[in-house]
């Protein structure tokens, strides 16, 4: 898909000289233009007075008609008596005397003096007007203009109430103190970094989307469309609220109240919004209860919903929120979609309809499962790329890390988040897992349980700090496995975190690398200059988490305490960095603090030293940036009939 050409900030083309006019100096040329223009605006205006004369005369039913002549537009034709004929020589009908006929001549008169004044009004002011320079002129029409835009503004329907619903139950939302001293103390540290990393997103970079924290400014990337949209307040929101951070939780909350507007003119990341916007703003509203965040989600929601407006019905990577124009990234294979973003709207999605009683939401996600049920897969196997257009399969590369990644993961938290009810989402989950579990999961020589990347037929030996996410998803998923295979998959979760902890404990910093290979005699470390770096990445701590949660084995809390070392590394005085080379003992600073250290990489770690009753996982479900949405119950059953 072509991109259509942008029109300038302002909205309007600069206007294009004729060959004649091009060869006048540039200021001669503006001059005629304004000339012709202000003359224009002088027959307009006269021809307007001339018509508003016409539409405004005093309603008289006994008017029969009138000749579409000059004379009757100006002056409607004032009725003769009885029987007389009107100059085109039609006899005009009338009934009454001449009283009537010199109340008539009076009206004539009175309208005649009324133009005429009205029409030496508007030659006074078109004089006026040739008289201004052209920069009085320009400013008079930018203040007509925005008088304009207030007035529409003001016109601007108000949105419809949501329809009341019951809220799902919403439990261990705070609190999670844990019993042992030693722990505590651990988690207030945390707690601790949580606030510097919010104080000097706040003092920097308020309301961009994120922070420069050695530059001490605001940051954005592409995914947001360069928009200032406060990306940082909303992923953290609910992080600060199960912290116990409610003065800061305050703040973001009046931010969006006041601030938060989606009518932008920005093309953004259909994937992270849902994941980082919508996800955040719900799990701020269950939380919390405040309507606000309910509304604002909606609001965003029905911008992205023209992304699925494709002949397949896959969305697009990317949409434009004011126009609604979607498009695929340039670089994705022949302009397909990716797995991992339509791949992981479920979550978010159903919890749409729920609160709206719009199906199309949750009829959205269903048909993007069910055709992706209908289609061919290499060895059972998913490949990242799909093309909206045609339904088929781009280049056939199949990864558990990025591209790939949280498809997985939806699939299974579909089915948990509907109480276990949705038993189709349980089993694409299993055949897909099982798939992988044949063709990607190995040993390396070493004896480290890894997940490859199928590229083409040929088994890449590599594994991503993205793919780390999937011991706790092995973990999650492993109650009600199929063939009892429970305590085989909690297992092959328990080698993923321990290979993933791997990859941190062999580099000088003890903070993993954005991938690390397991060939030519090295495991689990970085081999290129470009895989070496540490963006505060979440997703080995999420393991550690689910991990504890289902073994309490104390040696995840021991792996998340070292990991916490990014207080030590990539802590600075305006927040937290990325680093450029973890096997580096004076690394540089990539200079951003992401959004997702504050809603996933702190959280988890909060997490990973409470207590297990705060956000205990029977009525939590986390989407795949660590916001807990609750579990609905039947609600899913009561659905199917939205499938048809």
């Amino acid at each position: 898909m072509t991109t259509p050409a942008l029109l300038p900030l302002s909205g309007r083309r600069i206007p294009t000289l004729s060959p004649g006019a091009a060869s006048f100096p540039h200021h001669r040329a503006t001059l005629r233009l304004s000339e012709k223009f202000i003359l224009l605006l002088i027959l307009s205006a006269f021809i307007t007075l001339c018509f508003g004369a016409f539409f405004f005369l005093p309603d008289n039913s006994k008017h029969k008609r009138f000749d579409l002549g000059l004379e009757d537009v100006l002056i409607p034709h004032i009725e003769a008596p009885k029987g007389a004929k009107h100059p085109s020589g039609q006899v005009v009908i009338h009934g009454q005397g001449g009283h009537d006929e010199h109340r008539h001549r009076e009206e004539e008169e009175s309208l005649r003096d009324k133009i005429r004044v009205d029409h030496e009004r508007a030659l006074q002011e078109a004089k006026e007007k040739l008289r201004k320079s052209r920069d009085e002129l320009r400013a008079e029409i930018q203040t007509e203009k925005s008088k304009v835009v207030e007035d529409l503004k003001k016109k601007k329907e108000v949105p419809k109430p949501l329809p009341p619903v019951p809220m799902p139950k919403v439990v261990g939302v705070n609190d999670g103190d844990p019993v042992e001293p030693d722990v505590k103390e651990k988690r207030d540290k945390i707690r601790e970094m949580m606030k510097h990393a919010w104080d000097s997103y706040r003092q920097y970079g308020w309301g961009h989307n994120e922070l420069k924290p050695l530059a001490k400014k605001g940051h954005s990337t592409n995914i947001f469309g360069n928009s200032q949209m406060g990306a940082t307040i909303v992923d953290a929101l609910d992080s600060l609220y199960m912290m116990g951070l409610h003065d800061e939780f305050k703040d973001g909350q009046e931010w969006i109240e006041q601030n938060l507007d989606f009518s932008v003119n920005a093309e953004v990341s259909v994937f992270e919004v849902n994941i980082r916007f919508i996800g955040g703003l719900l799990a701020a509203y269950y939380l919390s209860g405040q309507e606000v965040f309910k509304v604002k989600a909606v609001q965003l929601a029905e911008k992205l919903l023209p992304a699925f407006n494709t002949p397949t019905g896959i969305p697009w990577a990317m949409v434009n929120l004011k126009s609604g124009v979607g498009r695929n990234w340039g670089w994705a294979s022949a302009g397909s979609s990716i797995l991992a973003e339509f791949g992981t709207l479920h979550m978010e999605f159903v919890h749409l309809t729920y609160l709206t009683g719009n199906p199309a939401y949750y009829q959205k996600v269903m048909h993007i499962r069910k055709l992706l049920a209908k289609m061919d897969r290499p060895n059972g196997l998913y490949p990242n790329y799909l093309n909206p257009r045609t339904g088929r399969w781009g280049q056939h590369h199949t990864s558990v890390g990025g591209l790939g990644d949280s498809f997985y993961e939806y699939l299974l938290k579909a089915w948990l988040m509907s109480d276990k009810t949705d038993t189709e989402a349980r089993k694409t989950y299993d055949d897909a897992i099982e798939a992988i579990e044949r063709h990607l999961i190995r040993k390396s020589n070493g004896g480290l349980t890894f997940i490859g990347e199928w590229k083409n037929g040929h088994l890449e030996r590599k594994m991503g700090h993205l793919t780390c996410f999937a011991g706790g998803m092995f973990a999650l998923g492993a109650d009600g496995s199929p063939d009892a295979k429970a305590g085989h998959y909690l297992q092959l979760g328990a080698e993923i975190a321990h290979t993933c902890h791997e990859s941190y404990d062999r580099t000088v910093l003890k903070l993993g690398p954005e991938a690390f290979k397991f060939d030519s005699g090295l495991e689990a470390v970085a081999v290129r200059q470009n895989e070496k770096y540490y963006i505060l990445r979440p997703e080995v701590i999420e393991t550690y988490w689910y991990m504890w949660r289902f073994t309490h084995d104390p040696k995840y809390r021991q792996w998340g305490w070292e990991a916490a070392q990014v207080n030590k590394y990539c802590r600075v005085s305006g927040g937290f960095s990325g680093v450029k080379d973890v096997y580096s003992s004076n690394p540089t600073y990539d200079d951003v603090q992401q959004s997702f250290f504050l809603a996933e990489t702190l959280k988890y770690l909060y997490l990973l030293f409470s207590s297990d009753d705060l956000m205990p996982l029977e009525s939590w479900v986390f989407n795949t940036e660590a916001h807990p949405l609750p579990v609905l119950a039947q609600t899913i059953v009561e659905w199917r009939g939205l499938e048809q």
